[in-house]
């Protein structure tokens, strides 16, 4: 049975980048220590135990979370405990340096994680009971960079500037790598800065909502930003089709469930020195009674451009219908290559189409975006939970089967 080959590399250099840093011959810069390039960048692959991960997006905060990192590493020498003088690493292992973790299958590398590690925890066994000695990281993503980052003012914020630049202009003013930047130019423009004080992170997240756009970090490490065009385009690709009679990718615990938890038949949106703009469904209120969303101080620089926000917010949310949260693909299961495949390579927005045959033979059928993935890897154990949603904008899209419909889909702003 072939499974991928799990990597993990730890970076000590400084500075968000995941590329090495400077290094003269065998002295490392800005240190007393002296080491070669391995002393930097730091292969772990072969003292993996266990590997878990979260990434993806808080149905009920409408945004993406902080993705998550614990690593368990089998470290019989204390080598990667802080106050081993001994170690190789002694007075490297200090927080805020990077980790990455990434698959290869088919040749073909996949990132799984990138992030900052905020912990390292040495758990030392009695000599005596013949217990393995581990060292448990933990690290979180760029999102916590950009919640510590602090700001006054974006002095390269211009009034009517696209949401894109925008969220370059914040970048910048955190000094964050243009390297580590996938963002869209967006279709919003921006009022001028508030000049609050406020994190980075709040700031962007502002832009996203102010584009109604999507604002997150990607496998890869990088801060990811899709204006509402994107976001709605996803949702017309060819889905990933999983079912559970053999004619798909197979998959197990299909968690399936009706309830009103992303209904919202009622949204005030407010832009900042505009007037609340209000849009609602009678009929979503009579049926379900008002379930009420409301954002204030966005960045738009029109009421009518807030308004066409709060309508298609209602018309996007004004009904529900049965959806499938979550599945789980198992890495180890038989002749597995195309589950394999898709559990590397599906990310955020990724369309799926889940089919479950019920035991009386109806069946439960749903095509989704991916919004979550979490890994749990360790001994003979690979399991990762694809955890969907319905599209953000459940926008009409062209030529699509599912969201190109007249009369259904919804035409977006």
């Amino acid at each position: 049975m072939a499974v991928p080959t799990l990597s993990a590399i730890i970076n000590f250099s400084q500075g968000p980048s995941f590329t090495q840093t400077m290094t003269l011959d065998s002295g490392l810069l800005g240190t007393n220590i002296l080491g070669d390039s391995a002393a930097v960048i730091v292969d772990v692959s072969n003292q993996i135990n266990m590997v878990s991960t979260s990434r993806g997006r808080n149905a009920q905060a409408d945004q993406f979370q902080t993705g998550t990192l614990t690593l368990r590493l089998i470290d019989e020498s204390g080598i990667f405990n802080p106050q081993n003088p001994s170690s190789p690493y002694y007075q490297l292992l200090t927080p805020m340096r990077k980790v990455q973790i990434s698959a290869n299958w088919n040749s073909v590398n996949y990132p799984i994680f990138s992030g900052y590690i905020t912990s390292y925890t040495t758990t030392q066994p009695e000599a005596s009971a013949n217990e393995v000695a581990y060292t448990v990281i933990t690290a979180v993503d760029a999102f916590r960079l950009f919640q510590n980052a602090q700001i006054a003012t974006v002095s390269t914020a211009v009034t009517n500037e696209l949401s894109g630049a925008r969220i370059n202009a914040i970048l910048d003013t955190i000094s964050w790598p243009s390297s580590l930047r996938d963002v869209d130019a967006g279709l919003t423009e921006m009022a001028a800065d508030p000049a609050t004080a406020r994190t980075a992170l709040a700031a962007m997240q502002n832009v996203e909502m102010s584009e109604y756009g999507s604002f997150y970090v990607s496998a890869g490490g990088f801060a990811t930003f899709q204006d509402r065009s994107v976001t709605t385009a996803g949702s017309g690709a060819s889905p990933v089709v999983f079912n559970d009679n053999g004619t798909g990718i197979g998959y197990f615990n299909a968690v399936w469930r009706l309830d009103d938890t992303l209904i919202y038949n009622s949204a005030q949106i407010t832009r900042t020195g505009g007037t609340t703009q209000t849009a609602s469904d009678a009929a979503s209120i009579a049926k379900y009674f008002l379930h009420s969303y409301n954002q204030q101080n966005l960045l738009m620089t029109t009421d009518a451009i807030a308004l066409q926000y709060a309508q298609s917010y209602v018309a996007s949310r004004q009904e529900t219908s049965i959806r499938c949260d979550a599945i789980e693909l198992d890495l180890y299961t038989n002749d597995y290559d195309a589950g394999i495949l898709a559990a590397l390579d599906l990310d955020f927005f990724d369309p799926i189409s889940i089919t479950t045959t019920q035991p009386a033979g109806s069946t439960l059928s749903k095509t989704l975006q991916v919004f979550g993935v979490k890994m749990d890897i360790g001994v003979n154990r690979w399991k990762v939970v694809l955890t969907t949603l319905e599209p953000i904008i459940d926008g009409f899209v062209l030529d699509s089967s599912i969201y190109g419909l007249l009369d259904t889909g919804v035409l977006t702003y």
